[in-house]
């Protein structure tokens, strides 16, 4: 540990439970794991969980790192490049993993008893910090008490950024732009414009500078009311399509009809067979399942684009858990599927003059057409011709919504539907939530599109609360 111009990482177990890549994200500083993150680590591999699931890997990693190195060696550090970090290219300028090879002690306040794992790790940082003084020493933990009883020993600590999608929330793609007051006015002259079918295409020059992405809305404000979707930019050269309108005459879907401009842009891309992943993001009472829902049903019982929906949700209790729960898979799903069935009631009397009999054969025809299914058996599956809705989907990771979306196969259609401020995972913040992670990622994939819905629909008590509390 004699290179004075590298920083000294000790990680604390919750990292390597996080994400057992972490040990290649300092670039070419090092790695210091104490024997109490080992014995952490030790206890908590068993088990069919995420966290238990990162622990085997990041065992696996250390134990490819340590192979065939001798003692020496190990008390010299272990230079990280000995590995491949598992997607099959070579990183160098990394800096090497250090154990703790002989006891480390430091003192402690009284009232930190040196027995405790995290205050063992206190110890064993402020140890370091005293056996290499001219080096930056740091813990990196994503315990908010920790860092705050590091901060009081005196020992440097820092939350774990790697995962973050994002260094601000306010800066994660919305979907959707307003256009200058005179846009239109200044690019009119030198645009093209042609139809195809119903649909009405435009041609402008936007300059090599352009930051729109393929399936982004533009919204103007002038008296004509031109709403429009970004289907390419290239070249200096982008091309608009003039937007579906949804919120007036027979254009609704399913009885549903958009009540604001940002409805009728997420309806624009359901209803869209060409865009195979939506995301949507919004408050509460924005009308996220009730558009994904009308937009499946439509596609999937009138069209037959589809010929089957399939809705799923993380299962994270928002107060105590009521412990487990009889029967099959779908019935032990129902209790958090509340809002499938609020939105199906909507739904199904959206008709109005429908007889009570009309109504029941309805919603006998649509429960054999919608599927409930639980995350936990997601893995190995795939889903041929299939509308998957994925609710409350802030509270999943980016592992997790990695493993639900690779499930899709030819013909499936994948809806996200969350909201990043109410999220219910311990483990989880707005910039890593797996709903910011694939709302950043798919932003430039051609065959996906994105809404933030800000209005609320629900209810004016339901606005007010939202605004207010």
């Amino acid at each position: 540990m004699t290179n004075e111009s590298r920083k000294l990482f000790i990680l604390d177990t919750n990292v390597l439970m996080h994400d057992p890549m972490a040990l290649f994200n300092f670039e070419e500083h090092d790695i210091f794991i104490s024997m109490t993150v080992l014995e952490e680590l030790d206890t908590a591999k068993k088990g069919i969980s995420e966290v238990s699931r990162n622990v085997r890997e990041t065992n696996r990693l250390i134990d490819q790192i340590i192979s065939d190195a001798s003692f020496e060696e190990i008390k010299q550090g272990l230079p990280l490049e000995r590995i491949h970090p598992g997607n099959g290219k070579e990183r160098l300028h990394l800096g090497k993993l250090f154990f703790e090879t002989e006891p480390l002690l430091a003192k402690l306040p009284i009232s930190l008893p040196s027995h405790k794992a995290d205050n063992h790790i206190l110890q064993t940082g402020l140890a370091l910090k005293e056996r290499f003084p001219k080096r930056n020493v740091t813990l990196v933990t994503k315990d908010i008490n920790m860092r705050i009883k590091s901060s009081a020993v005196g020992l440097h600590s820092e939350d774990y950024f790697n995962d973050r999608v994002l260094e601000d929330v306010d800066l994660l793609y919305t979907g959707w732009e307003k256009l200058p007051e005179h846009f239109f006015e200044e690019h009119g002259k030198e645009m093209k414009s042609w139809q195809d079918g119903s649909r009405t295409f435009y041609e402008l020059n936007v300059g090599k500078d352009c930051t729109w992405h393929a399936n982004q809305c533009l919204v103007s404000e002038n008296e004509a009311g031109f709403n429009a979707i970004v289907r390419s930019v290239a070249n200096g050269k982008a091309t608009l399509e003039y937007m579906q309108d949804y919120g007036r005459g027979s254009h609704g879907v399913w009885g549903i009809q958009a009540r604001n401009p940002e409805q009728n842009m997420a309806l624009n891309f359901l209803m869209d067979p060409e865009i195979d992943f939506v995301s949507l993001l919004g408050i509460a009472g924005t009308g996220k399942t009730l558009l994904a829902l009308a937009a499946a049903l439509e596609q999937t019982l009138d069209m037959n684009i589809y010929n089957e929906i399939i809705m799923t949700r993380a299962t994270i209790p928002i107060g105590e858990d009521i412990g487990f729960l009889p029967g099959t898979e779908e019935e032990k799903m129902t209790p958090w599927m509340g809002a499938l069935m609020d939105n199906l009631e909507v739904l199904t009397s959206a008709e109005g003059s429908a007889t009570n009999w009309e109504k029941e054969s309805t919603q006998q025809l649509i429960s054999k057409r919608i599927k409930i299914k639980s995350m936990n058996f997601m893995r190995g599956r795939t889903f041929q011709n299939k509308f998957i809705i994925l609710d409350e989907a802030q509270n999943l990771t980016s592992k997790q919504m990695k493993t639900l979306i690779t499930r899709a196969g030819n013909g499936t259609k994948i809806v996200c539907i969350g909201n990043i401020g109410q999220i219910d995972s311990p483990y989880l913040s707005e910039t890593t939530s797996g709903l910011t992670y694939v709302v950043d990622r798919f932003k430039n994939w051609p065959h996906s599109a994105h809404i933030t819905l800000q209005q609320g629909e629900r209810s004016r008590l339901a606005l007010y609360a939202s605004d207010n509390l």
